[in-house]
C-alpha cells in the first residue's frame, strides 16, 4: 500500500476533512477532499424539479432522499477505495440553487411548497420593489416571491416565522442555526457590502410598505441571520446526522 492511501486513511479516520454537497438543479452532488483539497470520495443522485399547481418545485422528501443517496454514495466510495468507515468529517459545507422560496411556521412546518428559482411569477412584485427600494429586484429573489404573496393575499404570509432558501434549509436542519453564508444572502434580500447585513434602507422600507397589512412580524424578524468567511455557522447535531445518515455510522 503507499504512503499516499495511508496518509488519506489517516485522515479520514482523524476526521481531518471536509465535504461539499451541492444541489444543483437536476444532480445533486458531494465530495469528500482531504487536507490538501485533494478529492478522496464523491456520490452524486440525480433528480428533476416538478411543476405542481403552475409552480416550479421539489418536495421535501425529494430533497432528503437526494441528499441521503448522495451522501451514502460518497461513503461507499470511502468504503471500496480505502477500506474505512467514516464516521467523522472535518468541515462540511452545503450550496444549493440561490433564491427561491421556503417558508415556515413557529412550528417549523413548510407552509407552502417550495418555490423554486425557476419560477417566474413574481413579475408585479418585482418590479414594486425594484421602484421602492431603488436597486434592481429579480424575480426569483426570495424578498420578491414575499412581496408577490403579499400582493396576492396568500393566506399563508401572516403565520411566516422563518423565510430562507434551500441551502439555508438543509443547514437549518442540520445544525439548528438559521444563518447563511452572505453570498446566498444577497440572493434574498439585497446586503449592504459596508455593514455586510441586510441594507437597513431597503428593510425599512419593506417593512413601511406592508405596514397596512398589519402582520405580527418584521422583516428581519423571518430572514437567516447573515455570517461572513471565518464566523461560526454550528456544528452537525444528532438529528442531523441521523439526517444525512441513515445507517447511523456518522457521528
Amino acid at each position: 500500500m503507499s504512503l499516499d492511501i495511508n496518509k488519506i486513511k489517516e485522515q479520514i479516520e482523524h476526521g481531518n476533512t471536509s465535504l461539499g454537497i451541492e444541489l444543483g438543479s437536476t444532480r445533486i452532488k458531494a465530495v469528500l477532499i482531504g487536507e490538501d483539497h485533494t478529492p478522496i470520495a464523491s456520490g452524486s443522485h440525480d433528480w428533476e424539479n416538478r411543476y405542481v399547481d403552475h409552480i416550479w418545485t421539489y418536495t421535501l422528501e425529494d430533497i432528503w432522499t437526494g441528499i441521503r443517496d448522495c451522501y451514502g454514495k460518497m461513503a461507499e466510495d470511502v468504503k471500496e477505495t480505502y477500506g474505512i468507515t467514516l464516521t467523522t468529517i472535518g468541515s462540511i459545507g452545503f450550496s444549493a440553487m440561490m433564491h427561491g422560496y421556503m417558508a415556515f411556521d413557529k412550528e417549523g412546518e413548510l407552509l407552502v411548497p417550495f418555490r423554486t428559482w425557476r419560477n417566474t411569477i413574481t413579475g408585479p412584485a418585482a418590479g414594486k420593489l425594484t421602484e421602492v427600494f431603488r436597486y434592481n429586484i429579480p424575480q426569483r429573489w426570495s424578498i420578491a416571491h414575499l412581496y408577490q404573496a403579499i400582493l396576492n393575499k396568500e393566506e399563508h404570509v401572516k403565520d411566516i416565522n422563518f423565510l430562507t432558501t434551500l441551502e439555508g434549509y438543509v443547514h437549518w436542519k442540520l445544525t439548528g442555526r438559521k444563518v447563511l453564508g452572505i453570498g446566498e444572502a444577497a440572493g434574498m434580500m439585497p446586503v449592504d457590502a459596508a455593514t455586510r447585513q441586510y441594507s437597513s434602507r431597503m428593510v425599512k422600507a419593506f417593512d413601511e410598505l406592508v405596514a397596512p397589512e398589519g402582520f405580527s412580524w418584521k422583516l428581519l424578524d423571518i430572514l437567516p441571520e447573515i455570517l461572513v468567511a471565518g464566523e461560526n455557522a454550528g456544528c452537525l447535531t444528532e438529528e442531523g446526522a441521523r439526517l444525512l445518515d441513515t445507517t447511523g455510522q456518522l457521528q
